[in-house]
């Protein structure tokens, strides 16, 4: 899709994520950001956040990653995966983890 085209998609088409909310997927995105890669479709994968509607979902490849597996390693053993998707799940765990953490008395 080209940048300055508009997306327009049919309601109830997969949502991608951006800037932390769930929004509908979008051409404009931030230069530095991947998580346009992101999509939650509630009918794909129980509506667990993948990685441009591959069925692949972001646990997977962090789980992945978290084993020792290389970025080279992961886009063998998923050739449909391109390496933006790989930075798109890491951004998106530490966006997820980035939250204040309350206590309690």
């Amino acid at each position: 899709m080209e940048c300055g085209r508009r997306d327009e998609r049919a309601a109830g088409t997969p949502k991608s994520l951006e800037d932390g909310k769930l929004t509908k997927a979008q051409p404009k995105r931030s230069a530095l950001s991947e998580l346009y890669r992101i999509t939650v479709d509630p009918q794909q994968s129980g509506g667990r956040p993948c990685l441009r509607n591959l069925r692949i979902r972001v646990k997977d490849v962090l789980d992945l990653l978290a084993a020792g597996a290389s970025r080279e390693e992961i886009l063998e053993d998923y050739p449909l995966l391109e390496p933006g998707d790989v930075t798109a799940a890491l951004e998106y765990a530490a966006r997820q983890s980035d939250h204040p953490v309350l206590r309690s008395a």
